[in-house]
């Protein structure tokens, strides 16, 4: 079965091999490398320290933004249901 991209609703093909972390949601490799180079914007930008838990939760927030199954108000998107996710429009 063919996965789709939480990100950009693109068709993952079965014979890709995702990122461990990307294969969580599932997003497709290049989405996840945008959200790599984006992760450290976040982290600089808020000057967050990855040795403090709640700074790691903060960017696992973001993660979860980024790749569109999670709002920002903290809701979380059933990306299964394709009605409901609009990946090129701001949340």
């Amino acid at each position: 079965m063919a996965r789709t991209c939480t990100k950009c609703k693109k068709e993952i093909p079965d014979d890709v091999e995702l990122d461990t972390f990307a294969a969580n949601y599932p997003c497709c490799n290049t989405c996840w490398e945008e959200w790599k180079q984006y992760r450290i914007m976040v982290m600089n930008e808020m000057k967050l320290d990855m040795s403090v838990s709640d700074h790691r939760k903060v960017v696992k927030k973001y993660e979860k933004v980024f790749v569109g199954v999670m709002t920002p108000e903290g809701d979380i998107i059933n990306y299964a249901d394709e009605s409901k996710r609009k990946p090129d429009s701001p949340l």
